[in-house]
């Protein structure tokens, strides 16, 4: 686990040692597990290979509770990967695979531009007024 190489001892150990006893099909996550890659140990050396940014025109595609699932999913992401980064730093150590950041980023800036052609594109004003206060609350 990346936790476990920067600080040597994570502070997610007690956690983990309560869970081992258990099966591992119910085990159950500490929240704070969702803030790193906790499938990933240092030993791996093979690069990881990660996807793409989504793009637009499948967005426009997506039901507007799929894309809503799809910004959470994408939220987890940039939080996970803005923590990492931020340990990385914290230790003077390079963050790997930078652009993953920005591809979150990307994706996250293109839903809102599909919500809000949807919401330009609504018929009743009150309705799309109301998108579009969705849409930049978010």
């Amino acid at each position: 686990m990346l936790a476990a190489r920067l600080f040597g001892r994570t502070f997610l150990a007690a956690a983990k040692s309560e869970s081992s006893a258990a099966p591992a099909a119910a085990r159950t996550l500490n929240p704070l597990e969702q803030f790193f890659e906790v499938d990933r140990t240092p030993e791996d050396d093979k690069p990881v290979v990660y996807g793409r940014g989504w793009k637009a025109s499948e967005l426009r595609l997506k039901s507007w509770d799929d894309l809503q699932k799809l910004w959470y999913v994408l939220l987890k992401e940039k939080n996970m990967l803005m923590t990492q980064r931020q340990m990385l730093n914290a230790q003077n150590l390079r963050f790997p695979n930078p652009e993953r950041i920005s591809k979150v980023r990307k994706s996250m800036c293109r839903i809102k531009h599909v919500l809000t052609e949807r919401a330009i594109d609504e018929a009743d004003p009150r309705r799309s007024t109301e998108m579009k206060r969705m849409i930049n609350a978010l």
